[in-house]
């Protein structure tokens, strides 16, 4: 059985922590001219122009997606996916009223 007297003994020393590390100042935030007001709170033009960047990437993207073969294979397979589960269910509300 081991125990704390079988460990070796290792030597250490103290490192002071360098002064230069705990007094750098941190820089000021830089606020973008004309989209933050002086409280930091975005304007309206920023957020509408970040929305509307937003929704062209979103239908530039699906656009993208459907004039690819491998959109058109996705698109294909949750279809088959829609209609299996739509098949299901309708299996499964025939059951349930008795008609078989």
């Amino acid at each position: 059985m081991s125990g704390p007297q079988d460990e070796p003994v290792l030597d250490a020393e103290i490192v002071e922590q360098s002064k230069d590390l705990t007094t750098t100042p941190t820089p000021p935030v830089v606020v973008p001219e004309g989209d933050y007001t002086q409280a930091g709170v975005p304007t309206f033009d920023y957020v509408r122009d970040r929305i509307e960047n937003r929704v062209a990437t979103g239908i530039g993207s699906q656009e993208l997606a459907d004039a690819t073969p491998e959109g058109k294979a996705v698109d294909d397979q949750f279809e088959a996916r829609k209609k299996a589960g739509q098949n299901k269910l309708e299996e499964i509300r025939r059951a349930m009223r008795g008609d078989s």
